[in-house]
């Protein structure tokens, strides 16, 4: 009986001990502020596009910007055009999760007009969300023709 309880005991015991260091790990990755940034634009995924709008009934690229950094107390400006003036110029090379990328959507090739933030970044290619006329609240990939003619830089407002 007491060899019973005793492998009762180390099971809880082991399974404890996996519970403990596997949520400390995920506090640990949740608490980076890029992930908190990631997390809080995912969760606008399907918003519907509209031009000004900062909600979730219809939101446009600079609000989705504005309210991801939010999240972890960086108040960006409210316009794409302003945004990209936050944080350090950084290579296209040196792009990571948590970065803004900036583009000319319009018609003057070096106006920024759009902007996204960097969720995956993967042998070189680059992953963003955004949120798009077409699509909403989305992710896409700079790779795409469309967004890597339009791209025009990237900066790092997160260090």
């Amino acid at each position: 009986m007491l060899r019973k309880e005793f492998r009762f005991t180390a099971f809880f015991l082991v399974l404890g001990l996996m519970l403990a260091t596997s949520c400390a790990s995920k506090r640990k990755a949740a608490s980076e502020p890029f992930n908190t940034v990631i997390q809080t634009a995912r969760s606008y995924i399907g918003t519907p596009y509209r031009y000004g709008g900062t909600t979730r009934a219809g939101m446009d690229c600079s609000a989705l910007v504005y309210h991801s950094f939010y999240s972890v107390g960086v108040t960006m400006p409210r316009i794409s055009a302003d945004q990209s003036k936050m944080g350090k110029s950084i290579r296209t090379n040196e792009i990571k999760p948590g970065d803004v990328l900036f583009f000319a959507t319009g018609k003057r090739r070096k106006q920024v007009t759009h902007s996204g933030i960097v969720t995956e970044t993967s042998r070189g290619d680059v992953r963003f969300i955004h949120s798009s006329t077409s699509l909403g609240v989305s992710e896409d990939y700079l790779s795409n023709n469309y967004w890597s003619k339009a791209f025009l830089f990237a900066r790092r407002v997160l260090d």
